[in-house]
């Protein structure tokens, strides 16, 4: 299920970083495929980390953990995305 969650979120978190940096952008497939890349390595770090630490920053509980999942599936999304699109731009410039 945290999984799932993080690839999703990772997706969104990928096209909403293209979007907010436009110069960045890979296009909305290569967002969503580099945001699919950075919320599963999210999700595998949490895992080595220890998903319940994290859920005890947010709040505790299976609401925290999801909000720890989602958050860092987002936010790994949107780092890979504008990695890659850093790379793009300077290999093609």
């Amino acid at each position: 299920m945290e999984l799932i969650l993080s690839l999703i979120a990772g997706a969104v978190g990928g096209n909403l970083a293209g979007g907010l940096l436009r110069p960045m952008s890979l296009s909305v497939i290569g967002n969503s495929l580099a945001g699919v890349l950075g919320g599963g390595s999210a999700a595998h770090l949490m895992a080595m980390a220890g998903a319940g630490d994290l859920a005890g920053l947010a709040g505790g509980g299976d609401a925290g953990v999801l909000t720890a999942t989602i958050v860092a599936g987002a936010v790994g999304g949107g780092a890979v995305t504008l990695a890659l699109g850093m790379v793009r731009r300077m290999l093609f410039r």
